[in-house]
C-alpha cells in the first residue's frame, strides 16, 4: 500500500528532531509517514507497492536534485516539497541562480521560514504558490509548549562528566570548510559554480585564531566548562584533539541537537551559524566571534550590521560577564524566521496535507527535465552499507588503491554519522509526542 509521505534527511543533528515532530503531527492526523536518509540503501518498495504520494526533500536546487533525491529513490513523483534547510545566505548568494533554484526545481514546493526568503524566491521566478511561508519547525522546540523537553544543565553535566557548579560556555562552530582538502574544495566550487577557495582559507584562519583565544582563556579560567559544538559537516581536527588534551575543561561534544546545549548554556558564542536564530528564540544572549572578516559573499545576510567581537580582550571581557545582550536586531531575525502564534510544525503539516490532497501545484517531471537512473550509486550503496554492517572501513584497503579507498571511507563516514536505530527513533518520537 502506498504511503502518504516519504521524508528524506541529510544531517541528524540539523534535521531529525524536527522531522520526528512533523511526522508525529502528520500521524496524529491519520497520515502514513516514513523517514529515510539520503545515503540509505535504495528500496524497491518505494518504486512499487509503497511508492510515496509526496516526497519531502532536504534540499532541491536543480534538475540533478530532482534526479538524485526523487527519481533515484522513488521514480516519478510530481508532488515534491523541499524543506529547504539552507535558507540563511549571503547577499551575493541570494542573487545567484544556484540558490534560487534552477530548472524544474522551481516547480517544486519550496518552503520558506520567513517572508524575506519567500519574497526573494518569487523575485527569482518561483511561483507564489510554490513559496509558502511556514516558519521554521526547529524553533518550535523553544516554545513554552515544549518546556521540560530538553535536559537541564545539571542533567547534561552529570551525563558528560562536567562540573555543574562551573559556568557552562557554548561555542557553536561553522568551520565546515576548514577540514576540506584542495580536491574537495574544487569539487564543491565546480558543483556550485562559486569559488570557495578564499572562504576555505577564512575558515582555517578563523578557526585557528578562535582556538588560540580559547587556549588563552582556559589557561587562566578554570571555573568554566567550554563546549565546542561542531557543525554537522565539520570533521574533527588535530587542533581540537590537542586542546582537549591540554585543558580538561574543554570538550568537543557532538551528542544531542544544538538547541539542547543552547537551553542549558550560561554563555553562548557563535561564528556564522544560523543557530543564532535558535539562541534568539530561546530568549538568550550571545556574542559573535569574528577574529577575521568573512567575505560578504559567504556571510549570511542575517549577520549584516551585527555587533562582532574581533579581539581577544573583547572576548575575555564578554566571557567574564553575563553575556545577555543580542547582537542582531529583532526585526531582522523575524523577517527570516517568522514568529507566528501558530507553531511551524502545524503550519508545515497543513501545507503537506494540502499538497497530498490537491492536484500538483506544478509538474516537476515535465519538459525541461529528463530523468536518468544511477545504477552505479544504487549498487554501491549496498556495498557501503554491507561494510558498515560488518564495521569494515574501506580505508583499510588504501594499500591497494589509495584514492578509491579514501573516497569510499569518506562515504562510509557519512553513513556512520547519519545512522539512527529504529529503537532510538521510536524513543525520540515518543518523547516528542507528549508535547503535541
Amino acid at each position: 500500500m502506498a504511503i502518504d509521505f516519504l521524508i528524506l534527511y541529510e544531517h541528524i543533528v540539523r534535521e531529525y528532531e524536527s522531522l520526528l515532530l512533523l511526522k508525529a503531527e502528520l500521524e496524529r492526523r491519520g497520515k502514513t509517514v516514513e523517514i529515510r536518509q539520503l545515503l540509505d540503501r535504495k528500496k524497491l518498495r518505494y518504486f512499487t507497492y509503497k511508492k510515496p504520494k509526496v516526497v519531502v526533500a532536504s534540499c532541491m536546487y536543480d534538475n540533478e536534485g530532482i534526479n538524485s533525491h526523487i527519481y533515484n529513490n522513488v521514480g516519478v513523483c510530481n508532488k515534491i516539497v523541499n524543506l529547504h534547510w539552507e535558507q540563511m545566505l549571503s547577499d551575493t548568494q541570494e542573487e545567484e541562480a544556484w540558490f534560487n533554484f534552477g530548472g524544474n526545481a522551481k516547480k517544486c514546493v519550496q518552503t520558506c521560514w520567513g517572508s524575506s526568503t519567500a519574497q526573494r524566491l518569487i523575485k527569482h521566478g518561483v511561483a507564489p504558490q510554490n513559496a509558502p511561508v511556514t516558519g521554521a519547525v526547529m524553533m518550535d522546540f523553544l516554545r513554552p509548549q515544549f518546556k521540560g523537553y530538553y535536559k537541564s544543565k545539571q542533567q547534561l553535566c552529570n551525563e558528560f562528566g562536567l562540573d555543574p557548579q562551573k559556568k557552562l560556555m557554548l561555542y557553536i562552530s561553522s568551520f565546515g570548510y576548514a577540514s576540506m582538502d584542495e580536491k574537495e574544495m574544487k569539487e564543491l566550487s565546480d558543483m556550485a559554480g562559486v569559488d570557495f577557495t578564499a572562504f576555505g582559507a577564512t575558515n582555517r584562519r578563523s578557526m585557528q585564531t578562535t582556538l588560540q583565544w580559547f587556549d588563552a582563556y582556559l589557561a587562566s579560567h578554570t571555573d568554566v566548562e567550554l563546549i565546542y559544538r561542531r557543525h554537522p559537516s565539520e570533521w574533527n581536527s588535530p587542533a581540537l584533539d590537542a586542546l582537549c588534551k591540554k585543558h580538561t575543561h574543554f570538550h568537543v561534544i557532538c551528542d544531542y541537537g544544538v538547541k539542547q546545549w543552547i537551553t542549558a548554556a550560561d554563555s553562548i558564542f557563535i561564528w556564522m551559524s544560523t543557530a543564532i536564530a535558535e539562541v534568539y528564540f530561546a530568549g538568550k544572549g550571545c556574542a559573535i566571534l569574528r577574529p577575521s572578516p568573512i567575505e560578504h559573499e559567504f556571510d549570511p545576510v542575517i549577520y549584516k550590521n551585527a555587533a562582532y567581537v574581533t579581539t581577544y580582550p573583547q572576548f575575555e571581557e564578554i566571557a567574564n560577564g553575563a553575556n545577555n545582550s543580542f547582537p542582531i536586531k529583532k526585526e531582522v531575525i523575524e523577517s527570516y524566521f517568522d514568529n507566528s502564534d501558530t507553531p511551524a510544525y502545524v503550519r508545515m503539516a497543513d501545507l503537506l496535507c494540502d499538497v497530498l490532497e490537491s492536484p500538483p501545484r506544478a509538474v516537476p517531471f515535465s519538459e525541461g527535465y529528463k530523468p536518468h537512473f544511477n545504477l552505479g550509486k544504487f549498487l554501491s550503496l549496498y556495498v557501503f552499507h554491507f561494510c558498515w554492517a560488518i564495521r569494515l572501513d574501506p580505508i583499510k584497503f588504501k594499500w591497494l588503491c589509495p584514492g578509491v579507498a579514501q573516497n569510499a571511507s569518506r562515504i562510509y563516514g557519512y553513513i556512520k554519522k547519519s545512522r539512527v536505530s529504529k529503537k532510538q527513533a521510536a524513543q525520540w518520537q515518543k518523547n516528542i509526542e507528549q508535547y503535541l
